[in-house]
């Protein structure tokens, strides 16, 4: 049995769907599709511009999957209340800029710090367990805690392009793993995510051991272009085993 766990985000299904705005390829097929080859959660992250994931989607998903939905959404009143109203298994809330192409870093906790807990309080209330997408950095892990989050996920994306593009990763390898022991040792469950792929998830995983869950989308759809979805889902098992 794997010691942690894989989140598959699915965003990127619908990315290719909405480019020629049909009805596929679908994403609630690659939701199940992922269920049935062993991924522990599906990820799905419902923007304010709905730039991939819809809500028709979030509501189809939802209803049909057996294995935790893992929503990823930004610290707004809109999100909250769709979340409220979803109740998926899971939340993540992230940093969402409407100019970027994907998320360029951790959410910033000492904005509206007091509005960030309200938020995380209804959710926990609702039966979601929250999670806090950040940097690996001390003083934001305290800030998470004091707001009562359940989770940190640390975002991957520098330490990933540093092995991409063969450079030295060894200090951002440290410095994760120092805020993963720091976080761990204040009750938090630690996740992982953002640019990773199979080699990354690798040295990451053999290296850092107290990380419960990583979340893997653009790559592992990528390669599911040419793989399909079943192979790489399993291949990605198979290394965090």
């Amino acid at each position: 049995m794997s010691k942690t766990r894989l989140g598959v985000n699915i965003d990127h299904v619908a990315t290719v769907r909405n480019a020629r705005g049909e009805k596929y390829p679908s994403p609630l097929r690659a939701a199940i599709i992922a269920q049935k080859s062993g991924a522990h959660s599906v990820t799905i992250h419902l923007r304010e511009d709905r730039r991939h994931i819809n809500d028709s989607d979030l509501k189809e998903i939802k209803s049909k999957l057996k294995i935790p939905l893992n929503l990823e959404i930004a610290a707004t009143n809109e999100m909250l209340k769709i979340a409220l109203k979803h109740k998926p298994n899971f939340v993540c809330i992230v940093p969402e800029k409407r100019k970027e192409i994907t998320t360029e870093g951790g959410l910033n906790l000492n904005y509206k710090k007091k509005f960030l807990k309200k938020i995380i309080d209804k959710l926990k209330k609702n039966g979601s367990r929250v999670s806090l997408f950040i940097e690996a950095k001390i003083r934001d892990i305290k800030i998470a805690k004091e707001l009562n989050a359940d989770c940190v996920e640390f975002h991957t994306g520098k330490i990933c392009n540093l092995i991409n593009k063969k450079k030295k990763y060894g200090n951002e390898l440290k410095r994760i793993e120092f805020a993963v022991d720091f976080a761990s040792k204040l009750g938090l469950e630690i996740h992982a995510g953002h640019g990773l792929n199979y080699q990354s998830t690798k040295i990451i995983n053999a290296k850092i051991k107290k990380i419960k869950e990583f979340n893997i989308g653009h790559f592992l759809i990528g390669e599911s272009i040419f793989f399909g979805l079943n192979t790489v889902i399993k291949q990605f098992k198979k290394i965090i085993i």
